[in-house]
């Protein structure tokens, strides 16, 4: 599959990039895309969720009401669960929700998000660029020169660029991320993905690593 480079102004610039098709044209497994994009949210959980069971709630031991003769059931102590501000039964406890996946899946599953975006048309190919500063105004215009302008947009460059995302950082539809740490759910969480072109040599030395 090829496409065309285009500069920071919307326009090409004559040059084709082939893109390699074990990486931006395999057989998609959605299985695999399933799993990595459910490992990688599971691992953002903090886990911290708690709440009091009997033992833990601060009131009195004290015995309610004498244990016969009220007609009603018996109750040894108000932190019981069936009360209003007792404790809780089995309640959620802090823990752990990050899981291990295999290398070779995580693979497969990028590789996938990266062809369906190639079979929608969905990668723009363009040219590097930087900024001396940080500026939003000159992001969002590269944007709009490549009728990019309100869609959702992940930009992959070759190496850490902290102008760039700096740039970037405060647009709520916009992400700059290294070539070395795209993951599945952000591919398919962009409409389009801006791909550098100095990033696509990165981008298959690591999905084609043993």
């Amino acid at each position: 599959m090829e496409l065309a480079v285009y500069n920071s102004n919307g326009q090409e610039t004559g040059r084709k990039v082939q893109l390699s098709s074990e990486i931006f044209g395999i057989e998609p497994n959605d299985h695999a895309i399933y799993l990595d994009v459910k490992q990688m949210l599971a691992n953002r959980r903090q886990g911290t969720h708690k709440s009091k069971e009997r033992a833990e709630v601060s009131y009195s031991t004290k015995k309610l009401k004498r244990q016969k003769g009220t007609g009603g059931a018996r109750a040894g102590s108000i932190k019981s669960p069936v009360f209003v501000g007792g404790g809780r039964v089995f309640g959620p406890k802090p823990r752990d929700y990050s899981f291990r996946l295999n290398k070779k899946v995580k693979q497969l599953a990028r590789k996938s998000a990266l062809t369906y975006k190639a079979k929608d048309n969905g990668i723009v190919l363009v040219e590097g660029f930087s900024f001396d500063a940080p500026s939003t105004k000159n992001f969002t215009g590269i944007l709009n020169n490549l009728k990019l302008q309100g869609k959702k947009i992940l930009v992959i460059v070759p190496e850490q660029n902290q102008n760039l995302y700096l740039s970037s950082r405060n647009l709520q539809n916009s992400k700059v991320v290294v070539a070395s740490d795209i993951n599945t759910f952000d591919i398919l969480h962009a409409n389009n993905v801006v791909l550098f072109e100095n990033s696509v040599k990165s981008i298959e030395n690591l999905l084609t690593q043993n």
